[in-house]
């Protein structure tokens, strides 16, 4: 079968199929399960820069300690035990939005035992007045505080949403980040126009949710010196091998997992080798960004071309149909 090995945030892994950042890891027995089902490794989810430097009230409440699934003290002590508990890498996340004491856990979470840690930044400026210099410069900033902290691998999960997603890519790596993660889910309310209210609700994702990412890895690959991986809208094996062909390590899947069950991530690897030995690639690094944009000579020009022969030829189908 193919060779499915990776390098990601200098892990060696068996292959590229991340348990990533969700409930499945909550407990040690899910971690273990995560662990017999294949993951290459399983990323904790997030601890709150609102857990760790109090809650503060918003949307006309505030949040209680009850309502987040453990604390600073109680996150710790989880790294520790699922590092006792599986053989696979463990990796710690931090969730926030600006430089503070909040960062210091990120120590704790090294001396835990984590063999990583993701630092995911999700911030949306409600600010007329915050301009997007600023909003980089701050990103840089949790950045580099977190890097000094830290001798294990740093990888930062950004949003879409950046002006220049090359450009703070280059920014975050001299910052000290090892690799980036591609991206974090935009979860927004809805609201309830009968009621007048605002509703709330997670929603698993689908592999449409994939075609932004695959978009940025193919424009960063080969020009971003750190480990990529991707989050967000892996369903399937062929999802998974768009993401290494356009430049991805590792590949993060929670919305599958949870609306299929932990063997989905089995078959998923098997799929995937097989789908490699048909076309007589022995190895997953050799097929690793065959489609991104590295050798393109004029990326710019290309992607113009692309789009006016989306939506301004003969050719385009508003419908979302094909010729």
């Amino acid at each position: 079968m193919a060779d499915l090995r990776t390098r990601w945030l200098g892990l060696d892994l068996p292959h590229p199929l991340i348990a990533g950042s969700s409930p499945l890891a909550d407990t040690v027995d899910g971690a273990r399960r995560l662990e017999e089902a294949g993951a290459a490794a399983i990323v904790v989810r997030s601890l709150f820069e609102e857990q760790i430097e109090g809650i503060r009230p918003f949307d006309g409440a505030a949040m209680e300690p009850e309502e987040f699934v453990m604390g600073p003290a109680e996150y710790v002590d989880h790294i520790a035990r699922l590092k006792q508990a599986v053989r696979i890498p463990v990796i710690g996340s931090l969730n926030g939005t600006a430089t503070g004491p909040w960062l210091d856990q990120a120590r704790r979470i090294q001396a835990a035992g984590a063999d990583a840690l993701e630092l995911n930044i999700y911030a949306l400026t409600t600010d007329p007045w915050d301009p997007p210099q600023v909003i980089e410069r701050r990103t840089v900033g949790i950045v580099r505080a977190v890097r000094a902290q830290l001798k294990i691998p740093l990888s930062v999960k950004l949003s879409p949403f950046y002006t220049s997603l090359p450009y703070i890519s280059q920014e975050i790596e001299e910052a000290g980040a090892d690799g980036v993660v591609l991206f974090n889910r935009f979860y927004q309310p809805d609201v309830d126009i009968e009621k007048g209210t605002v509703t709330r609700a997670t929603r698993l994702s689908d592999s449409s949710e994939l075609l932004p990412r695959l978009h940025e890895l193919a424009i960063l690959f080969g020009r971003f010196k750190g480990s990529m991986a991707v989050s967000g809208g892996v369903h399937t094996a062929e999802d998974a091998l768009k993401a290494v062909a356009c430049g991805a390590q590792a590949v993060q899947l929670v919305s599958v997992l949870l609306r299929d069950g932990l063997p989905r991530l089995g078959r998923m690897r098997e799929e995937m080798s097989a789908w490699l030995d048909r076309r007589r690639v022995p190895t997953l690094e050799l097929y690793r960004g065959s489609l991104s944009l590295l050798r393109c000579p004029d990326p710019k020009a290309w992607e113009r071309i692309n789009y006016l022969r989306a939506v301004g030829t003969r050719a385009s189908v508003l419908s979302g149909g094909s010729r």
